[in-house]
């Protein structure tokens, strides 16, 4: 994506968005007519790689909706600085204080792709290979968007045509009632299998866009939440054979270099989001630390020796990043830090662990535990930090262990599958508690706590605990039998979905509130 500066002005003057309805970002601000673009393939390709460009600003978005809710981060600040969107990880989301806005953004992309999928259906110079491509990138990328909106809020309001862009820009004609759960997730469904259509027989090459294994990626998400949540069992059978339509990729040996800045789409990637030194980072650096607070305290091991004056300075070279901010302003439960086995490689690849201690006590006593984030630390370049690792959205682990939560849900014996992860994570013959097939319940507890490991700051966990069941009950609520809720069904059950701010109802009547929400709207 070396042109994407270029391609992003082209993509926004094109079709940016401000607001007619500031809610739904639906009308244009500036851009060019059909005498101006949509005149040649360059043209058209330009714009899909700036859609993508946008999925890459949604990054942090992306991750926000599916991990923060999801149990693992910290609500307290333990290096004096203080911690963003406690809200959100405290579950405290009312109309007033939804934690997200504008439902997340979603829709001025997801018109954008609207008008993408009409032009390229309506324009002559391509060929047939070519327009069948980019309208299953297209359908695939707005399934994504949809999936996101119905895993978060429910039901929607669905728009699949660009009204505002093809004239339309009365407020109140444009104004859109949320569609039902089950009608979201049939455009979903919808979209996704029109992708698979449309991309036919064609390979899966650039890792930075969507392919027809990306696309089937989603599929089999998206079935396995449809057969796991609403109960539509048949779809199972559909996602698994989504999943096993995907060839060509392994786990890759070593977990932390799956991640490494230097081994970008590698075998294990299955669709990434691409950042590069001087051109994107991830906001990674807000989840380390800040090396001032460290006051010559801070150790790496607990069990600090008497007269070792090991404390930290700066161990993960941070202090001179290229342009972010570096202080901890999320931080991770040291809980999750602790659930990994000692011998588990994904433990000190995902985490830094480092304490502080009393040692004027005898014996000396450990007062704060900590962690930083260092699976995406990025890479160094002309002496400074650069948080450009890619995202994964979809990598082979992911596939394995849906295959797994399948096999599971199908009463078949999901070993093989699980066993593949932790002898990747501990090396073949070395996993001290291999995983033995037991009951459904047991074995969906096992899984999940493969992918708590596996897949911390990948934006899943959230998403996880609404679609993971213990004795038929979604892990996202409070439970005897595992450690994993974070709702009391009795009282907060209601907030498995987001709330929609008032601005939303305000700008569009036809919109209520998420049931359950206390709102002012009146009608």
């Amino acid at each position: 994506m070396n042109k994407l500066q270029y391609i992003f002005r082209v993509l926004m003057v094109t079709a940016v968005l401000a607001s007619c309805n500031k809610t739904l970002d639906l009308s244009p601000e500036d851009y060019f007519g059909d005498g101006n673009f949509w005149q040649n393939e360059t043209q058209v390709s330009n714009f899909m790689v700036g859609l993508h460009k946008q999925f890459r600003d949604n990054q942090f978005q992306f991750y926000r909706l599916g991990e923060m809710r999801g149990g693992g981060m910290s609500n307290v600040d333990v290096q004096n600085t203080s911690l963003n969107e406690l809200q959100i990880i405290e579950q405290r989301i009312e109309e007033n204080s939804s934690g997200v806005t504008g439902w997340a953004g979603f829709y001025g992309p997801i018109l954008q792709l609207n008008l993408f999928i009409q032009k390229v259906n309506e324009v002559g110079f391509l060929s047939a290979e070519k327009k069948s491509y980019l309208l299953g990138q297209a359908f695939a990328m707005r399934a994504y968007y949809y999936f996101h909106l119905l895993r978060t809020y429910g039901g929607v309001p669905i728009r699949t045509e660009p009204e505002v862009l093809n004239g339309n820009t009365d407020v109140v004609s444009l104004r859109k009632a949320r569609a039902s759960e089950a009608d979201v997730l049939a455009l979903v469904k919808s979209d996704v299998n029109q992708s698979l259509t449309q991309f036919g027989a064609a390979a899966s090459a650039d890792k930075t866009q969507f392919t027809p294994n990306a696309a089937r990626m989603l599929k089999g998400e998206v079935y396995l939440w449809s057969a796991k949540v609403y109960g539509t069992t048949a779809d199972l059978a559909e996602a698994k054979t989504a999943l096993d339509g995907i060839t060509g990729y392994s786990l890759m040996p070593s977990f932390a270099n799956t991640f490494n800045y230097a081994n970008k789409g590698n075998s294990e990637i299955i669709f990434t989001i691409r950042y590069r030194v001087a051109e994107a980072e991830m906001s990674v650096g807000a989840f380390t630390y800040s090396t001032f607070n460290f006051n010559g305290l801070h150790y790496k091991d607990s069990l600090v020796s008497e007269g070792v004056g090991n404390f930290l300075v700066d161990p993960l070279k941070i202090a001179e990043p290229n342009s972010q901010q570096v202080i901890q302003r999320y931080r991770y439960t040291f809980e999750l830090f602790q659930s990994y086995d000692v011998q588990d490689t994904r433990r000190n690849a995902t985490f830094y662990d480092y304490y502080r201690i009393n040692t004027s006590a005898t014996p000396y006593v450990t007062t704060i535990r900590n962690t930083a984030l260092v699976k995406f630390i990025g890479t160094i370049d002309a002496n400074k930090r650069y948080f450009a690792d890619d995202w994964p959205v979809y990598r082979e682990a992911d596939r394995l262990l849906m295959l797994a939560e399948i096999a599971n849900a199908q009463y078949a014996d999901p070993t093989s599958y699980i066993k593949a992860i932790r002898d990747r994570a501990y090396g073949a013959g070395n996993d001290p508690s291999p995983f033995v097939n037991g009951s459904k319940d047991a074995n969906e507890l096992a899984i999940f706590r493969e992918r708590s490991k596996e897949f911390v700051f990948e934006g899943k966990r959230w998403y996880d605990i609404r679609r993971m069941k213990f004795a038929n009950e979604p892990l996202v609520f409070k439970s005897p039998n595992h450690p994993f809720g974070v709702l009391d069904k009795a009282t907060q059950g209601y907030k498995i979905l987001w709330p929609v701010e008032t601005s939303i109802w305000t700008n569009d009547p036809l919109v209520n509130q998420t049931p359950g929400y206390l709102t002012a709207k009146t009608n």
